[in-house]
């Protein structure tokens, strides 16, 4: 079977969002933004996932791009976390590294399949 690179990355990342929320309510005690990282931290993974079994490519294409739309969403929190001193410059530039590097990786996806879809419609 073929690897889903952006599969193991956002699950890898889905893990490491959940392991920092759990030290910034046990921690930390910060309630609120960690909430909202781990909600959109974890649904990156979860909508690539959907994405493997789309109805079509249509549905596809918008699984991904909210997907993206989750990623850039982490990224905020992340800096927001950052800013306000939950978590330190080293943790935040490991985790948020990750994160990047999934927006990049779904942005070439998107792009790609909406591509791919004009050049099919293109042929019809």
């Amino acid at each position: 079977m073929k690897e889903n690179v952006v599969k193991e990355k956002s699950y890898k990342f889905a893990l490491r969002i959940v392991k920092a929320f759990k030290f910034l309510t046990q921690e930390q005690r910060e309630f609120v933004l960690s909430k909202q990282v781990l909600r959109s931290g974890t649904s990156i993974g979860a909508l690539v996932s959907e994405a493997e079994h789309a109805q079509s490519q249509a549905d596809f294409i918008n699984k991904m791009y909210v997907a993206l739309k989750e990623a850039n969403e982490t990224e905020y929190w992340l800096r927001i976390l950052k800013d306000s001193e939950y978590i330190d410059e080293k943790t935040f530039t490991s985790i948020y590294t990750d994160c990047v590097e999934l927006v990049r990786l779904l942005v070439s996806i998107v792009k790609t399949a909406k591509e791919t879809r004009n050049k099919q419609n293109e042929k019809e």
